[in-house]
């Protein structure tokens, strides 16, 4: 199979592991929807608060070093997806990260406009000098 290196259209693809999706279009489907997935479950971990206010700080920071690794590790699943250079994988990517920050980053599921959210957990970042910023920050 050929490597692309420009985005091309078609369900030939070959995405994260030889031989996967192959030459089906339901697999080619799969495919998309677990990229979609992946992407779906990196902008979850980037917005949860799984860790209890009265948790103790190593095992906090044991448990906030395990939740990076797995978004880590989840963001360069996609990353090399979208470098199989097929037009859909990167649709469906950023289609995944999109309705991810929607639900878990965006201001349309929290109570209110006050910077506080549902699970009362501060959701607007702040920038230096104590502005709020409608964005999370972007870190490599």
């Amino acid at each position: 199979m050929m490597m692309h290196m420009t985005f091309y259209w078609g369900k030939d693809a070959l995405i994260l592991f030889s031989g996967w999706p192959g030459a089906r279009t339901e697999m080619y489907v799969l495919a998309l929807v677990f990229v979609f997935l992946l992407a779906f479950l990196v902008e979850w971990l980037s917005g949860c608060r799984l860790i209890r206010k009265d948790a103790g700080r190593v095992g906090a920071g044991l448990i906030q070093t395990a939740m990076h690794g797995v978004r880590a590790g989840l963001a360069y699943m996609v990353m090399l997806a979208v470098m199989s250079f097929n037009g859909g994988v990167f649709l469906a990517a950023v289609a995944g990260h999109a309705v991810g920050f929607l639900v878990f980053g965006s201001r349309v599921f929290k109570k209110d406009d006050d910077g506080v959210g549902l699970d009362g957990g501060d959701y607007r970042h702040r920038r230096a000098g104590g502005l709020r910023s409608d964005l999370p920050p972007i870190s490599c």
